[in-house]
């Protein structure tokens, strides 16, 4: 295991590493629940348009279900040392539905556009309401980045 020193960021220098992580990074992990069957998380790639994440799915997947029946998510950047986790509730929109923005974007990103595909993708819109961000126990104090909706300064 890697031995990373921990150095205290002011909440400018989490918010601008958090940016650089959301426009620089390929999977965040996406978790929702449903009622009956309790939480389902899954990886999948995502794209941030400067305020929102866009996920793309099957149409057919748990996390739609799950979606369409409570749109609270929650998600997570892979990274256990440098931890960003953002809480939101999810738009959905079919592959036929979404903005030709960001399916645009999500298709330059990965060179792969769920459009084409023959089966139906569900395209998922989180825009976060709250956001944390901490690197190790001692910024785990200050780790709420965004509140209600609204970057902290």
């Amino acid at each position: 295991m890697q031995n990373r020193k921990v150095v205290h960021r002011s909440v400018a220098e989490r918010k601008r590493d958090t940016f650089d992580r959301l426009a620089t990074e390929r999977d965040v992990w996406v978790a929702t629940a449903h009622c009956d069957h309790g939480p389902h998380q899954v990886p999948l790639w995502f794209a941030w348009d400067g305020k929102a994440v866009w996920v793309c799915t099957s149409g057919t997947s748990a996390t739609v279900r799950n979606v369409r029946k409570d749109p609270r998510v929650r998600l997570s950047l892979p990274d256990t040392f440098d931890v960003v986790l953002l809480q939101g509730t999810a738009q959905s929109f079919t592959d036929q539905e979404v903005p030709t923005d960001a399916a645009g974007a999500f298709a330059g990103k990965f060179g792969w556009d769920p459009r084409t595909e023959d089966d139906p993708f569900v395209y998922l819109k989180i825009e976060p309401k709250v956001v944390r961000a901490w690197r190790g126990e001692p910024e785990l104090s200050g780790r709420v980045i965004m509140r209600d909706g609204a970057w902290l300064e």
